[in-house]
């Protein structure tokens, strides 16, 4: 299989019967924002009226002065990474107990914004489908899962913020994603990945979708969600699009 799901069914929150919620997790260069445009694609052409919500965008808080920090503090490099101009950031691969204080703090705030957003996007009249890009997964992939206090912690963040009808975990060969987005360091990219599965074992509900091509993956993907709108009844399962467009991939968030 190339698509796995590790999901508790008791641990979804709140009534689904309208809108559907999917989320992109990942490490920076696994292609979510290339997925995300390819499933907003499929939509627009099954008429599925959908809106997308940016995790750093719309949903933390603080942005300003955690992104001033790792470069005035850390004296990290500002700006999204190419293979033609990469960047040294210093954020979320900053290590520490300070650091870990303070990213439980700020975490537990994103939490609660989270949890007010989905709750919010479940009373927008005009949408059926919610995507979110990054999710409370990727905030919780930066902390020590070694430690059974950080454990403990996520288990609790993840009891307070509403899961998503699919959360995507989008897996990617460490080397190629830093090709493509090189922002961090090799071994952070690498501890990085392993921690989003250490997540996934801790607190379950992740999709994994493994390293593949990426119109495979996009197949993947929107197979996954046609199935899930068909059980919703919000397009006929007959109806199918084979979408090619590549995109870039997804901007940062720390």
């Amino acid at each position: 299989m190339t698509l796995t799901s590790n999901r508790d069914p008791n641990t979804t929150m709140h009534n689904r019967s309208r809108v559907i919620t999917v989320s992109f997790s990942g490490v920076d260069g696994a292609g979510k924002t290339t997925q995300i445009d390819n499933l907003c694609a499929f939509l627009t052409h099954q008429g599925v009226r959908y809106r997308v919500f940016r995790f750093w965008d719309d949903i933390a808080r603080l942005t300003n002065v955690r992104e001033g920090t790792g470069h005035r503090v850390f004296k990290g490099e500002k700006g999204i990474g190419s293979p033609d101009k990469p960047i040294n950031r210093r954020d979320k691969n900053v290590r520490g107990f300070p650091m870990t204080c303070i990213r439980m703090f700020l975490y537990l705030v994103d939490a609660i914004s989270t949890r007010r957003m989905f709750n919010r996007a479940m009373q927008i009249d005009d949408v059926e489908f919610v995507i979110f890009d990054r999710y409370t997964y990727d905030e919780l992939a930066n902390l020590d899962l070694q430690n059974a206090a950080v454990r403990a912690y996520a288990r609790l963040i993840m009891w307070l913020v509403p899961r998503p009808d699919i959360s995507f975990l989008l897996d990617a060969d460490p080397d190629a994603a830093r090709a493509r987005k090189p922002e961090y360091p090799i071994d952070f990219v690498r501890l990085n990945r392993k921690a989003y599965f250490d997540l996934n074992r801790i607190v379950g509900g992740l999709t994994v979708v493994e390293p593949m091509a990426i119109q495979e993956a996009k197949n993947q993907v929107v197979s996954r969600v046609e199935a899930l709108l068909a059980s919703r009844r919000v397009v006929q399962p007959a109806q199918k699009v084979n979408l090619t467009k590549q995109t870039e991939t997804d901007p940062i968030a720390s």
